[in-house]
């Protein structure tokens, strides 16, 4: 019985129900400190009219440490919402996602008839001794075959990492991608803030900075975001208040261990939960107090963003709120922001909330997602995150570039959906180094809820949310059995196009930004922008060697 494999690179996405066309990639180049991925896909020949499924024992041998992972189709009911020439496929169905843990001694079963991937991970240490390192992947059938006749089988492939004399410097990006801890409380079934809850947040805190995700959501309230009108998400509130009157007393243990756990794992800015409703800032957020000893909401959707109750609990809350955050040390790496991706046509309400906020909050800064230049102009958004397909008449206009995408950029521009081929998806690391960003959001690092939070969905049957957005925006990890986070190939792909953001930073150190671009654009003929570049992995692929090689030269 005949088995095939073949070493093919991260940017492939491995169909089981398509014959495999990517070419073998055998070599490849890191730094130091970097981590470097490839795939080894495999195909058991069909004997007769039977297709019989194999396993394969999974060995490893190489001087760097490497890591496993099977490749797991998904299903997809809304691949995409807009039509674009840039995806891989339209129709509903399986799509190459989930990086599962092998098991049973590392052993991995292939169907017959079927292409299927694995998904090798190499973790260079920092400072490693530059030179090339064999990376073997062997994979062995238990001796026997479904007929339990004896039918040995071993078949191996090596990939040759060099590893190359410089290390990549620490990201200055601010990675910024809504964890949503009810939805991890929801999906475990676990009280919100029990010690069960708080262990399942750490591990997904860990995995989330572990792909540089830097700057951590904070619930001093439950986010008022993808919430309906009139309904509510699980409380998630970090705050304790008790309510007297018109008197308003703050307790902070559970915020001051949400910022420890943080800084334990390396975040580097902390943006607090909005001071308004989404898409528009016309009610305020949900928040509970103790009041005469029971728990109420005491404001919500029914109390107006211009009431006076809300204008007095913020000029109560907010010194303190400021005290605790010298007192923590933080108070140089917080943020507050307004509403969630405004409108025009309520730019009023915008602005009265934007002044109320900016009045109870000093200097401290804010930022917003939003499309519209007009509340930039305004002055209303000190710090503007700019959906990546309206970005062009904010360049040279901000002083701190910031971008985005999300359900609505299905157009040409980057993005990380199913149907979207893996270059669409780690190009954006060269996007935000040719629009020297600052930073970058992504509304949904673990969204298990249907649109507007109405029900819970099942990431593992539902990946687009309640047939709501294109499989992909909704979450970027899998819920793992044991509350820890499982990576998606898409995560992986966007990680290693920060980790090219930051080999160009390091090169621009050495050669200027001039001549930097000018290697990025090099036998191109045009300039590169969001929405106008190479579909190719290929390209890609090749433009981070000779960044690689101007580097070591």
């Amino acid at each position: 019985m005949g088995l095939r494999i073949r070493t093919i690179s991260s940017l492939e996405k491995v169909f089981i129900d398509q014959e495999l066309s990517a070419p073998e990639v055998l070599q490849g180049s890191a730094a130091g400190g970097e981590i470097y991925s490839f795939q080894v896909a495999a195909y058991v020949e069909p004997e007769n009219n039977y297709n019989p499924q194999r396993s394969f024992k999974i060995t490893t041998e190489s001087a760097l440490p490497v890591e496993v992972r099977d490749v797991v189709s998904m299903p997809s009911e809304v691949p995409y919402l807009v039509e674009d020439d840039n995806l891989l496929r339209k129709k509903p169905g399986l799509f190459p996602d989930l990086l599962d843990n092998l098991v049973n001694e590392n052993r991995w079963r292939i169907p017959g008839a079927q292409w299927r991937a694995l998904w090798i991970t190499v973790r260079v240490p920092l400072d490693c001794k530059a030179g090339k390192y064999p990376v073997k992947i062997a994979l062995t059938n238990g001796g026997t075959d479904w007929r339990g006749v004896e039918n040995p089988e071993e078949i191996d492939t090596t990939f040759e990492l060099e590893v190359l004399p410089f290390n990549l410097p620490e990201t200055k990006l601010l990675r910024y991608e809504w964890l949503h801890c009810d939805c991890l409380a929801s999906y475990y079934k676990v009280n919100m803030w029990s010690e069960e809850h708080w262990n399942i947040v750490e591990k997904f805190v860990a995995n989330a900075t572990a792909h540089e995700m830097n700057m951590l959501l904070t619930p001093l309230w439950t986010p008022p975001l993808d919430t309906a009108i009139g309904h509510e998400r699980p409380t998630t509130q970090l705050l304790d208040i008790v309510k007297d009157g018109d008197k308003y007393s703050f307790g902070f243990t559970r915020l001051e261990r949400y910022i420890e756990l943080g800084k334990r794992y390396g975040v580097k800015r902390f943006a607090m939960s909005h001071a308004f409703t989404q898409w528009g800032a016309k009610a305020t957020p949900k928040i509970v107090a103790t009041v005469n000893g029971k728990e109420e909401r005491i404001f919500g959707w029914d109390v107006p963003a211009n009431s006076n109750e809300y204008s007095d609990f913020l000029d109560q809350l907010m010194p303190l709120l400021i005290a605790k955050f010298k007192e923590l040390e933080i108070i140089d790496k917080v943020f507050f922001s307004v509403s969630d991706e405004p409108y025009v046509d309520n730019i009023d309400n915008y602005t009265y909330a934007s002044k109320l906020l900016k009045s109870k909050i000093g200097n401290l800064p804010t930022i917003d997602a939003l499309s519209s230049f007009e509340f930039h102009k305004r002055g209303l958004v000190e710090r503007p995150v700019v959906s990546n397909n309206h970005i062009e008449p904010f360049v040279g206009n901000v002083k701190e570039m910031w971008t985005y995408y999300c359900v609505s950029q299905g157009v040409k521009v980057p993005n990380r959906f199913f149907a979207m081929p893996s270059a669409r998806t780690r190009i954006m690391g060269l996007m935000l180094y040719l629009y020297d960003a600052v930073g970058f959001l992504q509304w949904a690092y673990n969204f298990y809820y249907s649109q507007f939070s109405l029900y819970e969905i099942d990431p593992y049957r539902d990946t687009c949310a309640g047939r709501w957005v294109p499989s992909g925006d909704a979450f970027i990890v899998y819920p793992g059995k044991n509350g820890e986070a499982l990576d998606s190939l898409r995560n992986e792909v966007f990680f290693e196009g920060l980790q090219d953001l930051r080999a160009l930073r390091l090169l621009e150190s050495k050669i200027g930004r001039e001549a930097t671009i000018a290697l990025v654009h090099e036998g191109l003929g045009y300039k590169l922008k969001m929405d106008h570049y190479p579909w190719s992995a290929e390209w890609l692929l090749q433009l981070r060697e000779r960044i690689n090689r101007a580097l070591a030269g």
